[in-house]
């Protein structure tokens, strides 16, 4: 592999894929652009795979897994603290390539999704030791062993938190990974795969654990869902993507892992006493990762007697959020990610307006206000619509940007109807002054995950989705089980 700069430029090449412990350039070579959102420049080119390269990699995991399915818990558990460690040791050097790749703001790309990646390896180096692995049921031994070869197609939004979360699950199952990133932001992954391998060389772990294979989700991705020796595949995407991954995977019925859309709410109730507080906490929710978060609950639901008061104050709390330099720490968001993402989220802004909603603060951002030298990139301003018809596109489709919706409802029960009148449940909360109430609320909620009051992330809890937002869980215990086969032996 090479890591290097381009001639004459600021880009990063990497030339090569990770297969069984080798960094090779594909069977045929093919190079995609990685574009810097802040910019629109190209800042990196990366080796893209195709299905070649996919036989190789699925048949190099295969082979890694010979010997990695049958370490201890206690050695694996050593491997993956031991790369938790080393992400640490650079976590710098991560969180500029995600800053670079997808446009989060230094402090964002570093303490929250290189620190979350860390914690990640470190909870499995935990689990591992933690699960029963065997236990005797009547007459019965339970035994749990690996799946096999585990496809991780991930998204662009948090590159390495989201590849962390399925490869070291993976791992700690005892299984083997062929890795497929974002083509929008591979950068972080060519890191954290030469991270692991570095790791494992020095473990005496197999060659061959996390294989690399960076590509178009058409040939790449395709090629590992049918691939008849990978046994599970973890896909973060789209909901139209788990669809067509689904489809596929049947064919050789495959396990299947989907963390997909989400149209996500928030119930305001109406005992709050400080509704400026809470209004604060539910719009960075949305605004942060320049509303680039599968879990974001951009619909935000207020009790009618507080519409108005609601929506003045959050338009007070938007306009405090300001855009800024990617590469700088700071109380600011980013780019939208890509291009595509980019012109989506006008495509609904100029939806909303279409259909009669209210733009409150926001939109587009004027040229005055993009940083200097950024007059290119993909920059919206925190948003905030008001007047909204939970009919309308933007209350029903997900925007993924820095876009919240502000809804009125009656009663508590006219807030669930309204909660759980999406397609997708893949999170949701409630604010209340009564822990009770709130419980109550959340309890109704047809999503896998509910934050109340703005209760903390917790990486050994399962997070997942009801309905159209995916099956199956990601991280803790409910993660590792996801790899895990479940043997009855019978005595």
């Amino acid at each position: 592999m090479t890591f290097e700069l381009a001639p004459g430029s600021a880009a990063v090449r990497y030339d090569c894929l990770s297969i069984g412990g080798q960094w090779r350039p594909p069977v045929d070579p093919a190079v995609a652009e990685v574009v810097n959102p802040a910019t629109a420049r190209v800042c990196g080119e990366v080796a893209i795979g195709g299905a070649a390269d996919v036989d190789l990699a699925v048949d190099a995991a295969r082979t890694a897994g010979l010997r990695w399915s049958r370490t201890s818990p206690q050695f694996r558990a050593q491997l993956l603290e031991a790369v938790a460690e080393r992400i640490r040791l650079r976590r710098n050097e991560f969180a500029e390539a995600i800053s670079l790749e997808m446009g989060a703001p230094a402090d964002n790309a570093r303490d929250t999704q290189t620190d979350l990646a860390i914690a990640v390896f470190e909870s499995y180096a935990t689990l591992v030791n933690e699960f029963e692995w065997e236990e005797t049921l009547g007459n019965s031994l339970i035994v749990h062993e690996p799946i096999g070869v585990v496809a991780a197609i991930t998204p662009w939004n948090y590159p390495l938190y989201l590849a962390s979360v399925k490869i070291a699950a993976a791992l700690a199952s005892g299984c083997t990974v062929v890795f497929k990133p974002s083509i929008d932001a591979p950068l972080d992954g060519y890191l954290l795969v030469a991270t692991i391998e570095e790791v494992a060389r020095e473990c005496g772990a197999p060659a061959g654990l996390v294989n690399l294979v960076p590509g178009h989700g058409s040939v790449v991705g395709a090629a590992l869902v049918a691939h008849p020796d990978v046994a599970a595949v973890s896909l973060t995407g789209s909901t139209n993507a788990g669809r067509q991954v689904s489809i596929a995977a049947a064919h050789s019925i495959k396990r299947v892992g989907l963390e997909l859309g989400g149209k996500s709410a928030a119930i305001i109730v109406d005992d709050v006493t400080d509704l400026a507080g809470v209004l604060s906490g539910a719009l960075a929710d949305v605004f942060f990762n320049s509303g680039q978060t599968c879990t974001s609950c951009a619909r935000i639901l207020v009790p009618a007697a507080s519409y108005d008061e609601a929506v003045e104050l959050s338009a007070e709390i938007a306009s405090r959020w300001t855009i800024g330099d990617p590469r700088l720490a700071g109380n600011h968001i980013g780019p939208v990610a890509t291009r595509a993402q980019y012109e989506s989220v006008i495509g609904h802004l100029e939806s909303g307006l279409a259909e009669g909603a209210r733009l409150v603060v926001g939109g587009v951002c004027p040229p005055d206000r993009i940083p200097a030298g950024m007059e290119n990139g993909f920059w919206i301003l925190p948003s905030v619509f008001s007047e909204i018809d939970p009919e309308m596109t933007i209350a029903k489709e997900e925007i993924f940007g820095p876009v919240a919706l502000l809804i009125s409802y009656e009663d508590d029960d006219d807030a669930v109807r309204i909660a759980n009148s999406s397609i997708y449940g893949l999170s949701g909360a409630v604010w209340s002054a009564d822990d009770d109430r709130a419980l109550a609320l959340a309890r109704r909620l047809e999503t896998g995950r509910v934050v109340v009051n703005g209760g903390p992330f917790n990486v050994l809890a399962p997070t997942g989705g009801y309905k159209q937002s995916g099956n199956g869980r990601e991280l803790g215990m409910h993660g590792l089980r996801e790899f895990l086969e479940v043997k009855n032996i019978q005595r």
